[in-house]
């Protein structure tokens, strides 16, 4: 099991301070969201920062997924704004998309993750879902030219909420290659039907990336790892029964006060949480 850690969760620390605090730790990789204060995608030397970024990324021996979620990046008055259905701006946030891919190729990254949006008042539902499929082909045709593998997140509360939602779309797009998916374990207890690791399994064909965190049904609210219902070594063994080898990464986005500490926590309950090593269950 290869873990992995946000940097969403340390938006008090230089990115370059996260990083080793991260990889200090002995987590395998970092999701790393790109924002104003952590490799802003809009910098003028933005080529420069993203070649010194992959050789630090060597250095510490990290892998790396590209995140977007960041909330005031392009709007800072409005959370998450624009998105792929927005009423005005898509285009925009299909920019930085394109961007978070020539990002992600130019740093070896495992793949770059995204979500939906919500569907605003001015927008129907027809026509959200229409902004989505055609946006989405757009960066998928960025992706493929640079060999970059799409996450697409389900996310509670947007257009795309679970994994029928995901697969209802990826059908519409014709199946692509790059187009992944990014599984948040949290939102499957949140709000899916299936038990979390039966989510897993149901994930396996197209599972590119994992976010990990605790959570409550019906409550969108990232939690740390025993705060919330999840029982983590059946879905931790799930991972490893479909043969996942992407990172896991620890998503808490609103625990950032307590960074090194939470981090650290996390890591040791996953360790502890994780299927013994093969030679281990065959006594070996």
């Amino acid at each position: 099991m290869r873990f992995g850690y946000g940097t969403n969760g340390f938006a008090n620390h230089r990115l370059g301070d996260a990083l080793a605090i991260i990889a200090d730790l002995g987590y395998d990789g970092v999701a790393l969201t790109l924002d104003h204060h952590h490799l802003d995608p809009y910098a003028g030397d933005i080529a420069g920062q993203v070649s010194a970024l992959a050789r630090r990324l060597g250095e510490l021996g990290l892998g790396v997924v590209v995140e977007t979620g960041a909330r005031y990046l392009m709007d800072p008055r409005h959370k998450h704004e624009p998105t792929l259905v927005s009423a005005a701006g898509r285009e925009r946030r299909i920019d930085l998309l394109a961007r978070a891919v020539r990002i992600a190729a130019d740093l070896g990254a495992e793949a770059v993750s995204f979500w939906s949006g919500v569907r605003g008042p001015a927008v129907s539902a027809d026509e959200a879902w229409r902004r989505l499929v055609a946006g989405c082909a757009e960066v998928i045709d960025v992706a493929a030219g640079l060999g970059v593998r799409l996450g697409f997140e389900p996310e509670p509360g947007m257009v795309v909420a679970d994994l029928d939602g995901y697969l209802r779309l990826r059908r519409a797009l014709g199946e692509p290659e790059p187009f992944g998916l990014t599984l948040d374990i949290g939102h499957c207890r949140c709000v899916e039907d299936d038990p979390v690791p039966e989510c897993v399994r149901r994930s396996a064909t197209w599972l590119v990336n994992v976010q990990i965190d605790d959570m409550r049904r019906g409550v969108h609210e990232h939690l740390e790892f025993g705060d919330g219902e999840i029982d983590f070594p059946p879905v931790l063994a799930a991972l490893d029964e479909i043969g996942y080898g992407g990172l896991v990464a620890v998503e808490l986005p609103r625990h950032s006060h307590a960074a090194p500490a939470v981090a650290r926590r996390s890591l040791d309950f996953l360790r502890a949480a994780s299927p013994a090593p093969a030679g281990q269950r065959l006594g070996r």
